[in-house]
């Protein structure tokens, strides 16, 4: 009985793995009393539709008590569009396209996720600006990760050519940060 229930629940897990896929979401995290999950597909960015959660959660454990299946969750589950602060982050989050100025430059990206500050304190000056040139190891901005302010060091020489976030937005792991030429 234990592994017809535990195979059940893997069958159940590989629809909703679909229907994720289906619908281009990049990440999902639920939890129960009895059950924990986190997806996170490589290589996806989160598309401008998302499932609204709230009703996801709901379809879930209408059928973890013998209700409708994951697959039916399409029609169940409300399409919304993502907040905008969620859309900013994630077309920042998506790779810059070389532009004329950008073109042959080298990116300084984000080693931790966090948030972008510009300056050292919001009444002090940035540390760089479009034009100016910076050495390598010279401290291009601050991250801030769990209430600890990361110094980020410029890893090569040359002319800030583009700054690509604004200061107090939140940053990803990879996101491109300076374009430096």
């Amino acid at each position: 009985m234990a592994a017809e229930h535990e195979l059940k629940e893997l069958k159940e897990l590989r629809e909703l793995v679909e229907f994720l896929k289906e619908n281009g979401i990049a990440e999902f995290d639920m939890e129960r009393e009895d059950l924990k999950v986190r997806l996170k597909f490589a290589g996806m960015t989160p598309a401008a539709p998302s499932v609204d959660m709230t009703q996801l959660a709901r379809a879930m454990a209408a059928q973890a008590g013998g209700g409708e299946s994951i697959p039916s969750l399409g029609a169940a589950a409300a399409v919304a569009p993502m907040e905008a602060g969620a859309a900013a982050v994630a077309a920042a989050a998506q790779p810059a396209a070389a532009t004329g100025v950008e073109a042959g430059a080298h990116i300084v990206k984000s080693p931790i996720v966090g948030t972008f500050y510009d300056a050292p304190s919001p009444e002090a000056e940035a540390f760089v600006k479009v034009g100016d040139h910076v050495s390598s190891g010279q401290v291009l901005c601050i991250i801030e990760a769990m209430k600890l302010m990361n110094e980020i060091e410029s890893d090569a020489a040359g002319e800030i050519v583009k700054v690509y976030v604004k200061t107090a937005q939140p940053v990803e792991y990879g996101q491109a940060l300076f374009a430096i030429r």
